[in-house]
């Protein structure tokens, strides 16, 4: 089972510094010795486990430059305990930070996996979310202003031919869709605010709101340019995503329950 992206990501991180100063040596297969101190096989092998994860390619050539990588970290690495660097509060606080983080992680792959989502759990969440899904979504552009008769004059340029992209770009206070004409892309009505959507949802094809549409923003003026049925996927197309959301509910549980538990002072 996959980890979250967040979770490898401070893993590779903690593995890129931590690990070094961290390491002793022991009787283990080794990559390299340097200045006497080995770099265990198994250092490298955890990497390569991070990069099959991530779908990162894998070649003797790769191997070499993360061979080469460690021997550059593991050379630094020495110089800085030679300085004493490890003993600087920030430095001590980074590793001791980087520590708890490969902990973390560790117990939450530990727990994913004990606690991995079957396929019930999938299915009676699909179901439940299927239902939900709008029947359609649509492609439509606005004008907002702040004052309705500001709104009622562009209605009136429009219906006597106005570019309604021009009236966007010259008059909407929107910064996020004035530049391109107005245009809010493809949408269910829903995501919208309410008096939006209930007014988006009774437009056809190509036709304007005869009126202002107020909502907490402002007025808007309201094109509908396109519509079209929404693909439900199905319970397979869906299943990564559920399995994820579920995982990291189950995470988020987890983490209720020991803080629960724990005696924070």
């Amino acid at each position: 089972m996959h980890a979250p992206r967040h979770t490898l990501t401070a893993i590779t991180a903690a593995l890129a510094t931590a690990a070094t100063i961290f390491a002793m040596p022991v009787a283990q297969a080794q990559v390299a010795k340097v200045n006497g101190v080995e770099i265990p096989q198994a250092r490298l092998d955890t990497i390569l486990k991070l990069r099959a994860t991530g779908k990162q390619p894998d070649s003797p050539e790769i191997r070499n430059q993360l061979r080469d990588t460690l021997i550059n970290q593991e050379v630094v690495a020495q110089e800085a305990m030679k300085k004493g660097l490890q003993k600087s509060p920030e430095v001590a606080a980074q590793l001791d930070l980087q520590r708890q983080e490969t902990l973390v992680n560790a117990y939450v792959q530990d727990y994913m996996k004990a606690n991995p989502v079957n396929d019930d759990a999938v299915k009676k969440e699909y179901e439940r979310i299927k239902p939900t899904i709008p029947a359609k979504e649509f492609k439509a552009r606005h004008i907002l202003v702040d004052k309705e008769d500001d709104a009622k004059d562009i209605i009136a340029q429009l219906k006597k031919g106005g570019s309604f992209e021009k009236l966007a770009a010259d008059k909407s206070k929107d910064t996020g869709s004035k530049t391109r004409g107005g245009d809010l892309d493809w949408a269910p009505a829903g995501r919208y605010v309410k008096p939006f959507g209930e007014a988006l949802g009774k437009l056809k094809k190509g036709q304007l709101t005869d009126a202002p549409v107020q909502s907490e923003f402002g007025f808007h003026v309201i094109r509908l340019d396109d519509e079209r049925a929404v693909k439900v996927p199905t319970l397979d197309e869906a299943k990564p995503q559920i399995t994820q959301m579920l995982q990291g509910q189950a995470v988020q549980k987890m983490l209720a329950d020991l803080r629960a538990k724990a005696k924070v002072e």
